[in-house]
C-alpha cells in the first residue's frame, strides 16, 4: 500500500511510501486526502472550491442499483478556485445501493459529499503518484480508490501546477497561464485514464 494509516491510544501515523522525494508537506496532505479534497483545498486557499462537471456518462438505469445490477458512471470534473482550475478529477463510479443512486445521480452530490451524506468513512487505497512536467509546468497526479458499501470509485486527480502549493494566493491571482495549463492538464488526464495501466485498476 502506498498510503497507510495507523493509530493507537497515544499516537496517529500516516505513512506514504513510493512518493517523489521532493514532495512537500502540503502535497503529502493532498495525496492522503480521503474524500475531503475540496475541504482541504478550500482551507488552504481560504476561498470556496467550485465543482464543474465536464462530462458524465451513466449506464442505463433499468432497475434500482444493487450488487447484482450495478450502475456505473465515467465522469470528469474540474475543481476551481476563483478563475483557476486547481484539480482535474477523472473517475469511474460504481453504485450498488438505491440510497447511493439517489444521492449521486438524483440529488447530484459530488463524490466526496456523497460519502458524507452516507455518513460513512470510505476505505482509501492510494494506487499511484506521479510528478510529470508538461510544457515546463510541474504537475502532481494521484490515482486512488474510495469504497464503502453501495458506493465505490476510482479517481485520477491532476493538480495542473505544483506551484499552487508553494505560492498560494500569488498563484491563484496569476492568470497569465490559465488557459493552456487547464487545457493541457485536462487532455493529458483523459489520455492517461484510458491507458491500459489505469484501466487495469478500474473497480467494477
Amino acid at each position: 500500500m502506498l498510503a497507510q494509516d495507523s493509530y493507537n491510544a497515544a499516537s496517529t501515523t500516516v505513512k506514504l511510501s513510493c512518493i517523489p522525494v521532493d514532495t512537500s508537506g502540503l502535497e503529502r496532505i493532498m495525496l492522503a486526502a480521503q474524500g475531503d479534497l475540496q475541504r482541504l483545498l478550500s482551507a488552504f486557499f481560504g476561498r470556496p472550491i467550485n465543482v464543474k462537471c465536464i462530462y458524465a456518462h451513466t449506464s442505463p438505469r433499468l432497475r434500482p442499483a444493487s450488487p447484482h445490477h450495478p450502475i456505473t458512471q465515467s465522469r470528469q470534473v474540474h475543481l476551481s478556485c476563483g478563475n483557476r482550475v486547481v484539480c482535474i478529477a477523472t473517475s469511474i463510479v460504481t453504485i450498488t445501493s438505491p440510497e447511493s443512486e439517489r444521492l449521486f445521480l438524483d440529488d447530484k452530490f459530488p463524490i466526496g459529499q456523497t460519502f458524507r451524506q452516507l455518513r460513512r468513512h470510505p476505505r482509501f487505497t492510494l494506487l499511484n503518484v506521479e510528478t510529470p512536467t508538461a510544457r515546463g509546468t510541474r504537475e502532481l497526479r494521484r490515482t486512488y480508490t474510495l469504497e464503502t458499501e453501495g458506493f465505490q470509485t476510482e479517481i485520477l486527480e491532476v493538480f495542473p501546477d505544483r506551484d499552487m502549493f508553494s505560492r498560494g494566493e500569488d498563484w491563484l491571482l496569476d492568470e497569465s497561464d490559465v488557459e493552456w495549463t487547464c487545457a493541457t492538464a485536462a487532455g493529458d488526464a483523459k489520455a492517461d485514464w484510458r491507458s491500459p495501466v489505469h484501466m487495469s485498476h478500474i473497480v467494477h
